[in-house]
């Protein structure tokens, strides 16, 4: 027998005729009648570019959210369309790209409300204070970007690691005194956009020392010793951080979290300020 006839047989003998339409079952009714406020694709690792105060941009791997509300009256959504609406704007995602995003995801997903979140590693090279030795140290970044309607907002959130000493403890100890790594979180949103290196400055500025991830032994000498002579409980922490805040013109909304790492309890310290600033 011709192989080459029976392959031709073999590939004639199929099904004639259109495909049959596949089911659509996201869009079918759900008698439940619950409307779900958020519902997407989460953990989605994209390369994206942002700005950098010193650079102009910097290149970095975030972690995208890409989620839409779903009205009462569909059973689910289409999850493909997110990844689409990703995909649509390149390899590399630009932040100021967000809004146009945002409104693509209502269009496509018949929906009122759209979200993304997008976080990333952010570098900043620092110098050490005595040495001026350089290093890297890595600050987390999240951008939070919500369409209703047309109305988008943007909330930027960074978390700093500090160095805290307790003023307490400087005060009942005939010398040393107990201190601790701390990490404080940022959140602000504003009329115009802040530098993300503003943001950590005014967060370093008001613990007892900043965070270096190179520093040689008069550099070490250095922090220790600032840290000593500007004690900061994690009460304080947060009011420092809070003053410069209410001080930004361009600040409308803020909220900043402590949270020191005790190194002579079982258990951290927390704080937390949140306020709408008047316009």
């Amino acid at each position: 027998m011709d192989l080459g006839y029976a392959w031709r047989m073999e590939k004639t003998s199929g099904k004639t005729g259109a495909a049959p339409a596949l089911a659509d079952c996201q869009s079918q009714p759900d008698a439940r009648q619950l409307r779900i406020d958020k519902v997407g694709v989460r953990g989605l690792l994209h390369p994206i570019e942002v700005r950098d105060k010193r650079h102009t941009t910097q290149d970095t791997v975030a972690r995208i959210s890409l989620l839409v509300d779903l009205p009462k009256d569909f059973k689910g959504t289409h999850m493909s369309r997110f990844v689409e609406v990703l995909n649509a704007h390149g390899r590399l995602v630009h932040v100021e790209n967000l809004p146009d995003m945002l409104h693509e995801l209502q269009r496509k997903l018949d929906a009122q409300v759209a979200h993304i979140e997008v976080e990333f590693p952010y570098f900043m090279e620092k110098e050490a204070p005595v040495t001026k030795a350089k290093g890297l140290v890595d600050y987390q970044v999240k951008f939070d970007a919500a369409a209703h309607g047309k109305e988008v907002a943007f909330t930027v959130t960074v978390t700093i690691p500090v160095t805290t000493l307790c003023p307490c403890s400087k005060a009942i100890s005939a010398y040393g005194a107990h201190n601790q790594r701390g990490y404080v979180t940022l959140a602000i949103r504003s009329v115009r956009a802040i530098w993300i290196e503003d943001m950590i400055a005014m967060v370093e500025e008001s613990a007892s020392s900043e965070i270096y991830s190179l520093l040689k032994r008069p550099d070490e000498k250095f922090v220790t010793e600032r840290a000593y002579d500007n004690p900061v409980f994690v009460e304080d922490l947060v009011r420092n951080v809070a003053l410069r805040c209410n001080r930004n013109p361009d600040i409308t909304w803020y909220k900043v979290e402590a949270e020191n790492m005790e190194s002579i309890h079982n258990h951290s310290a927390y704080a937390c300020i949140e306020k709408t600033v008047a316009g």
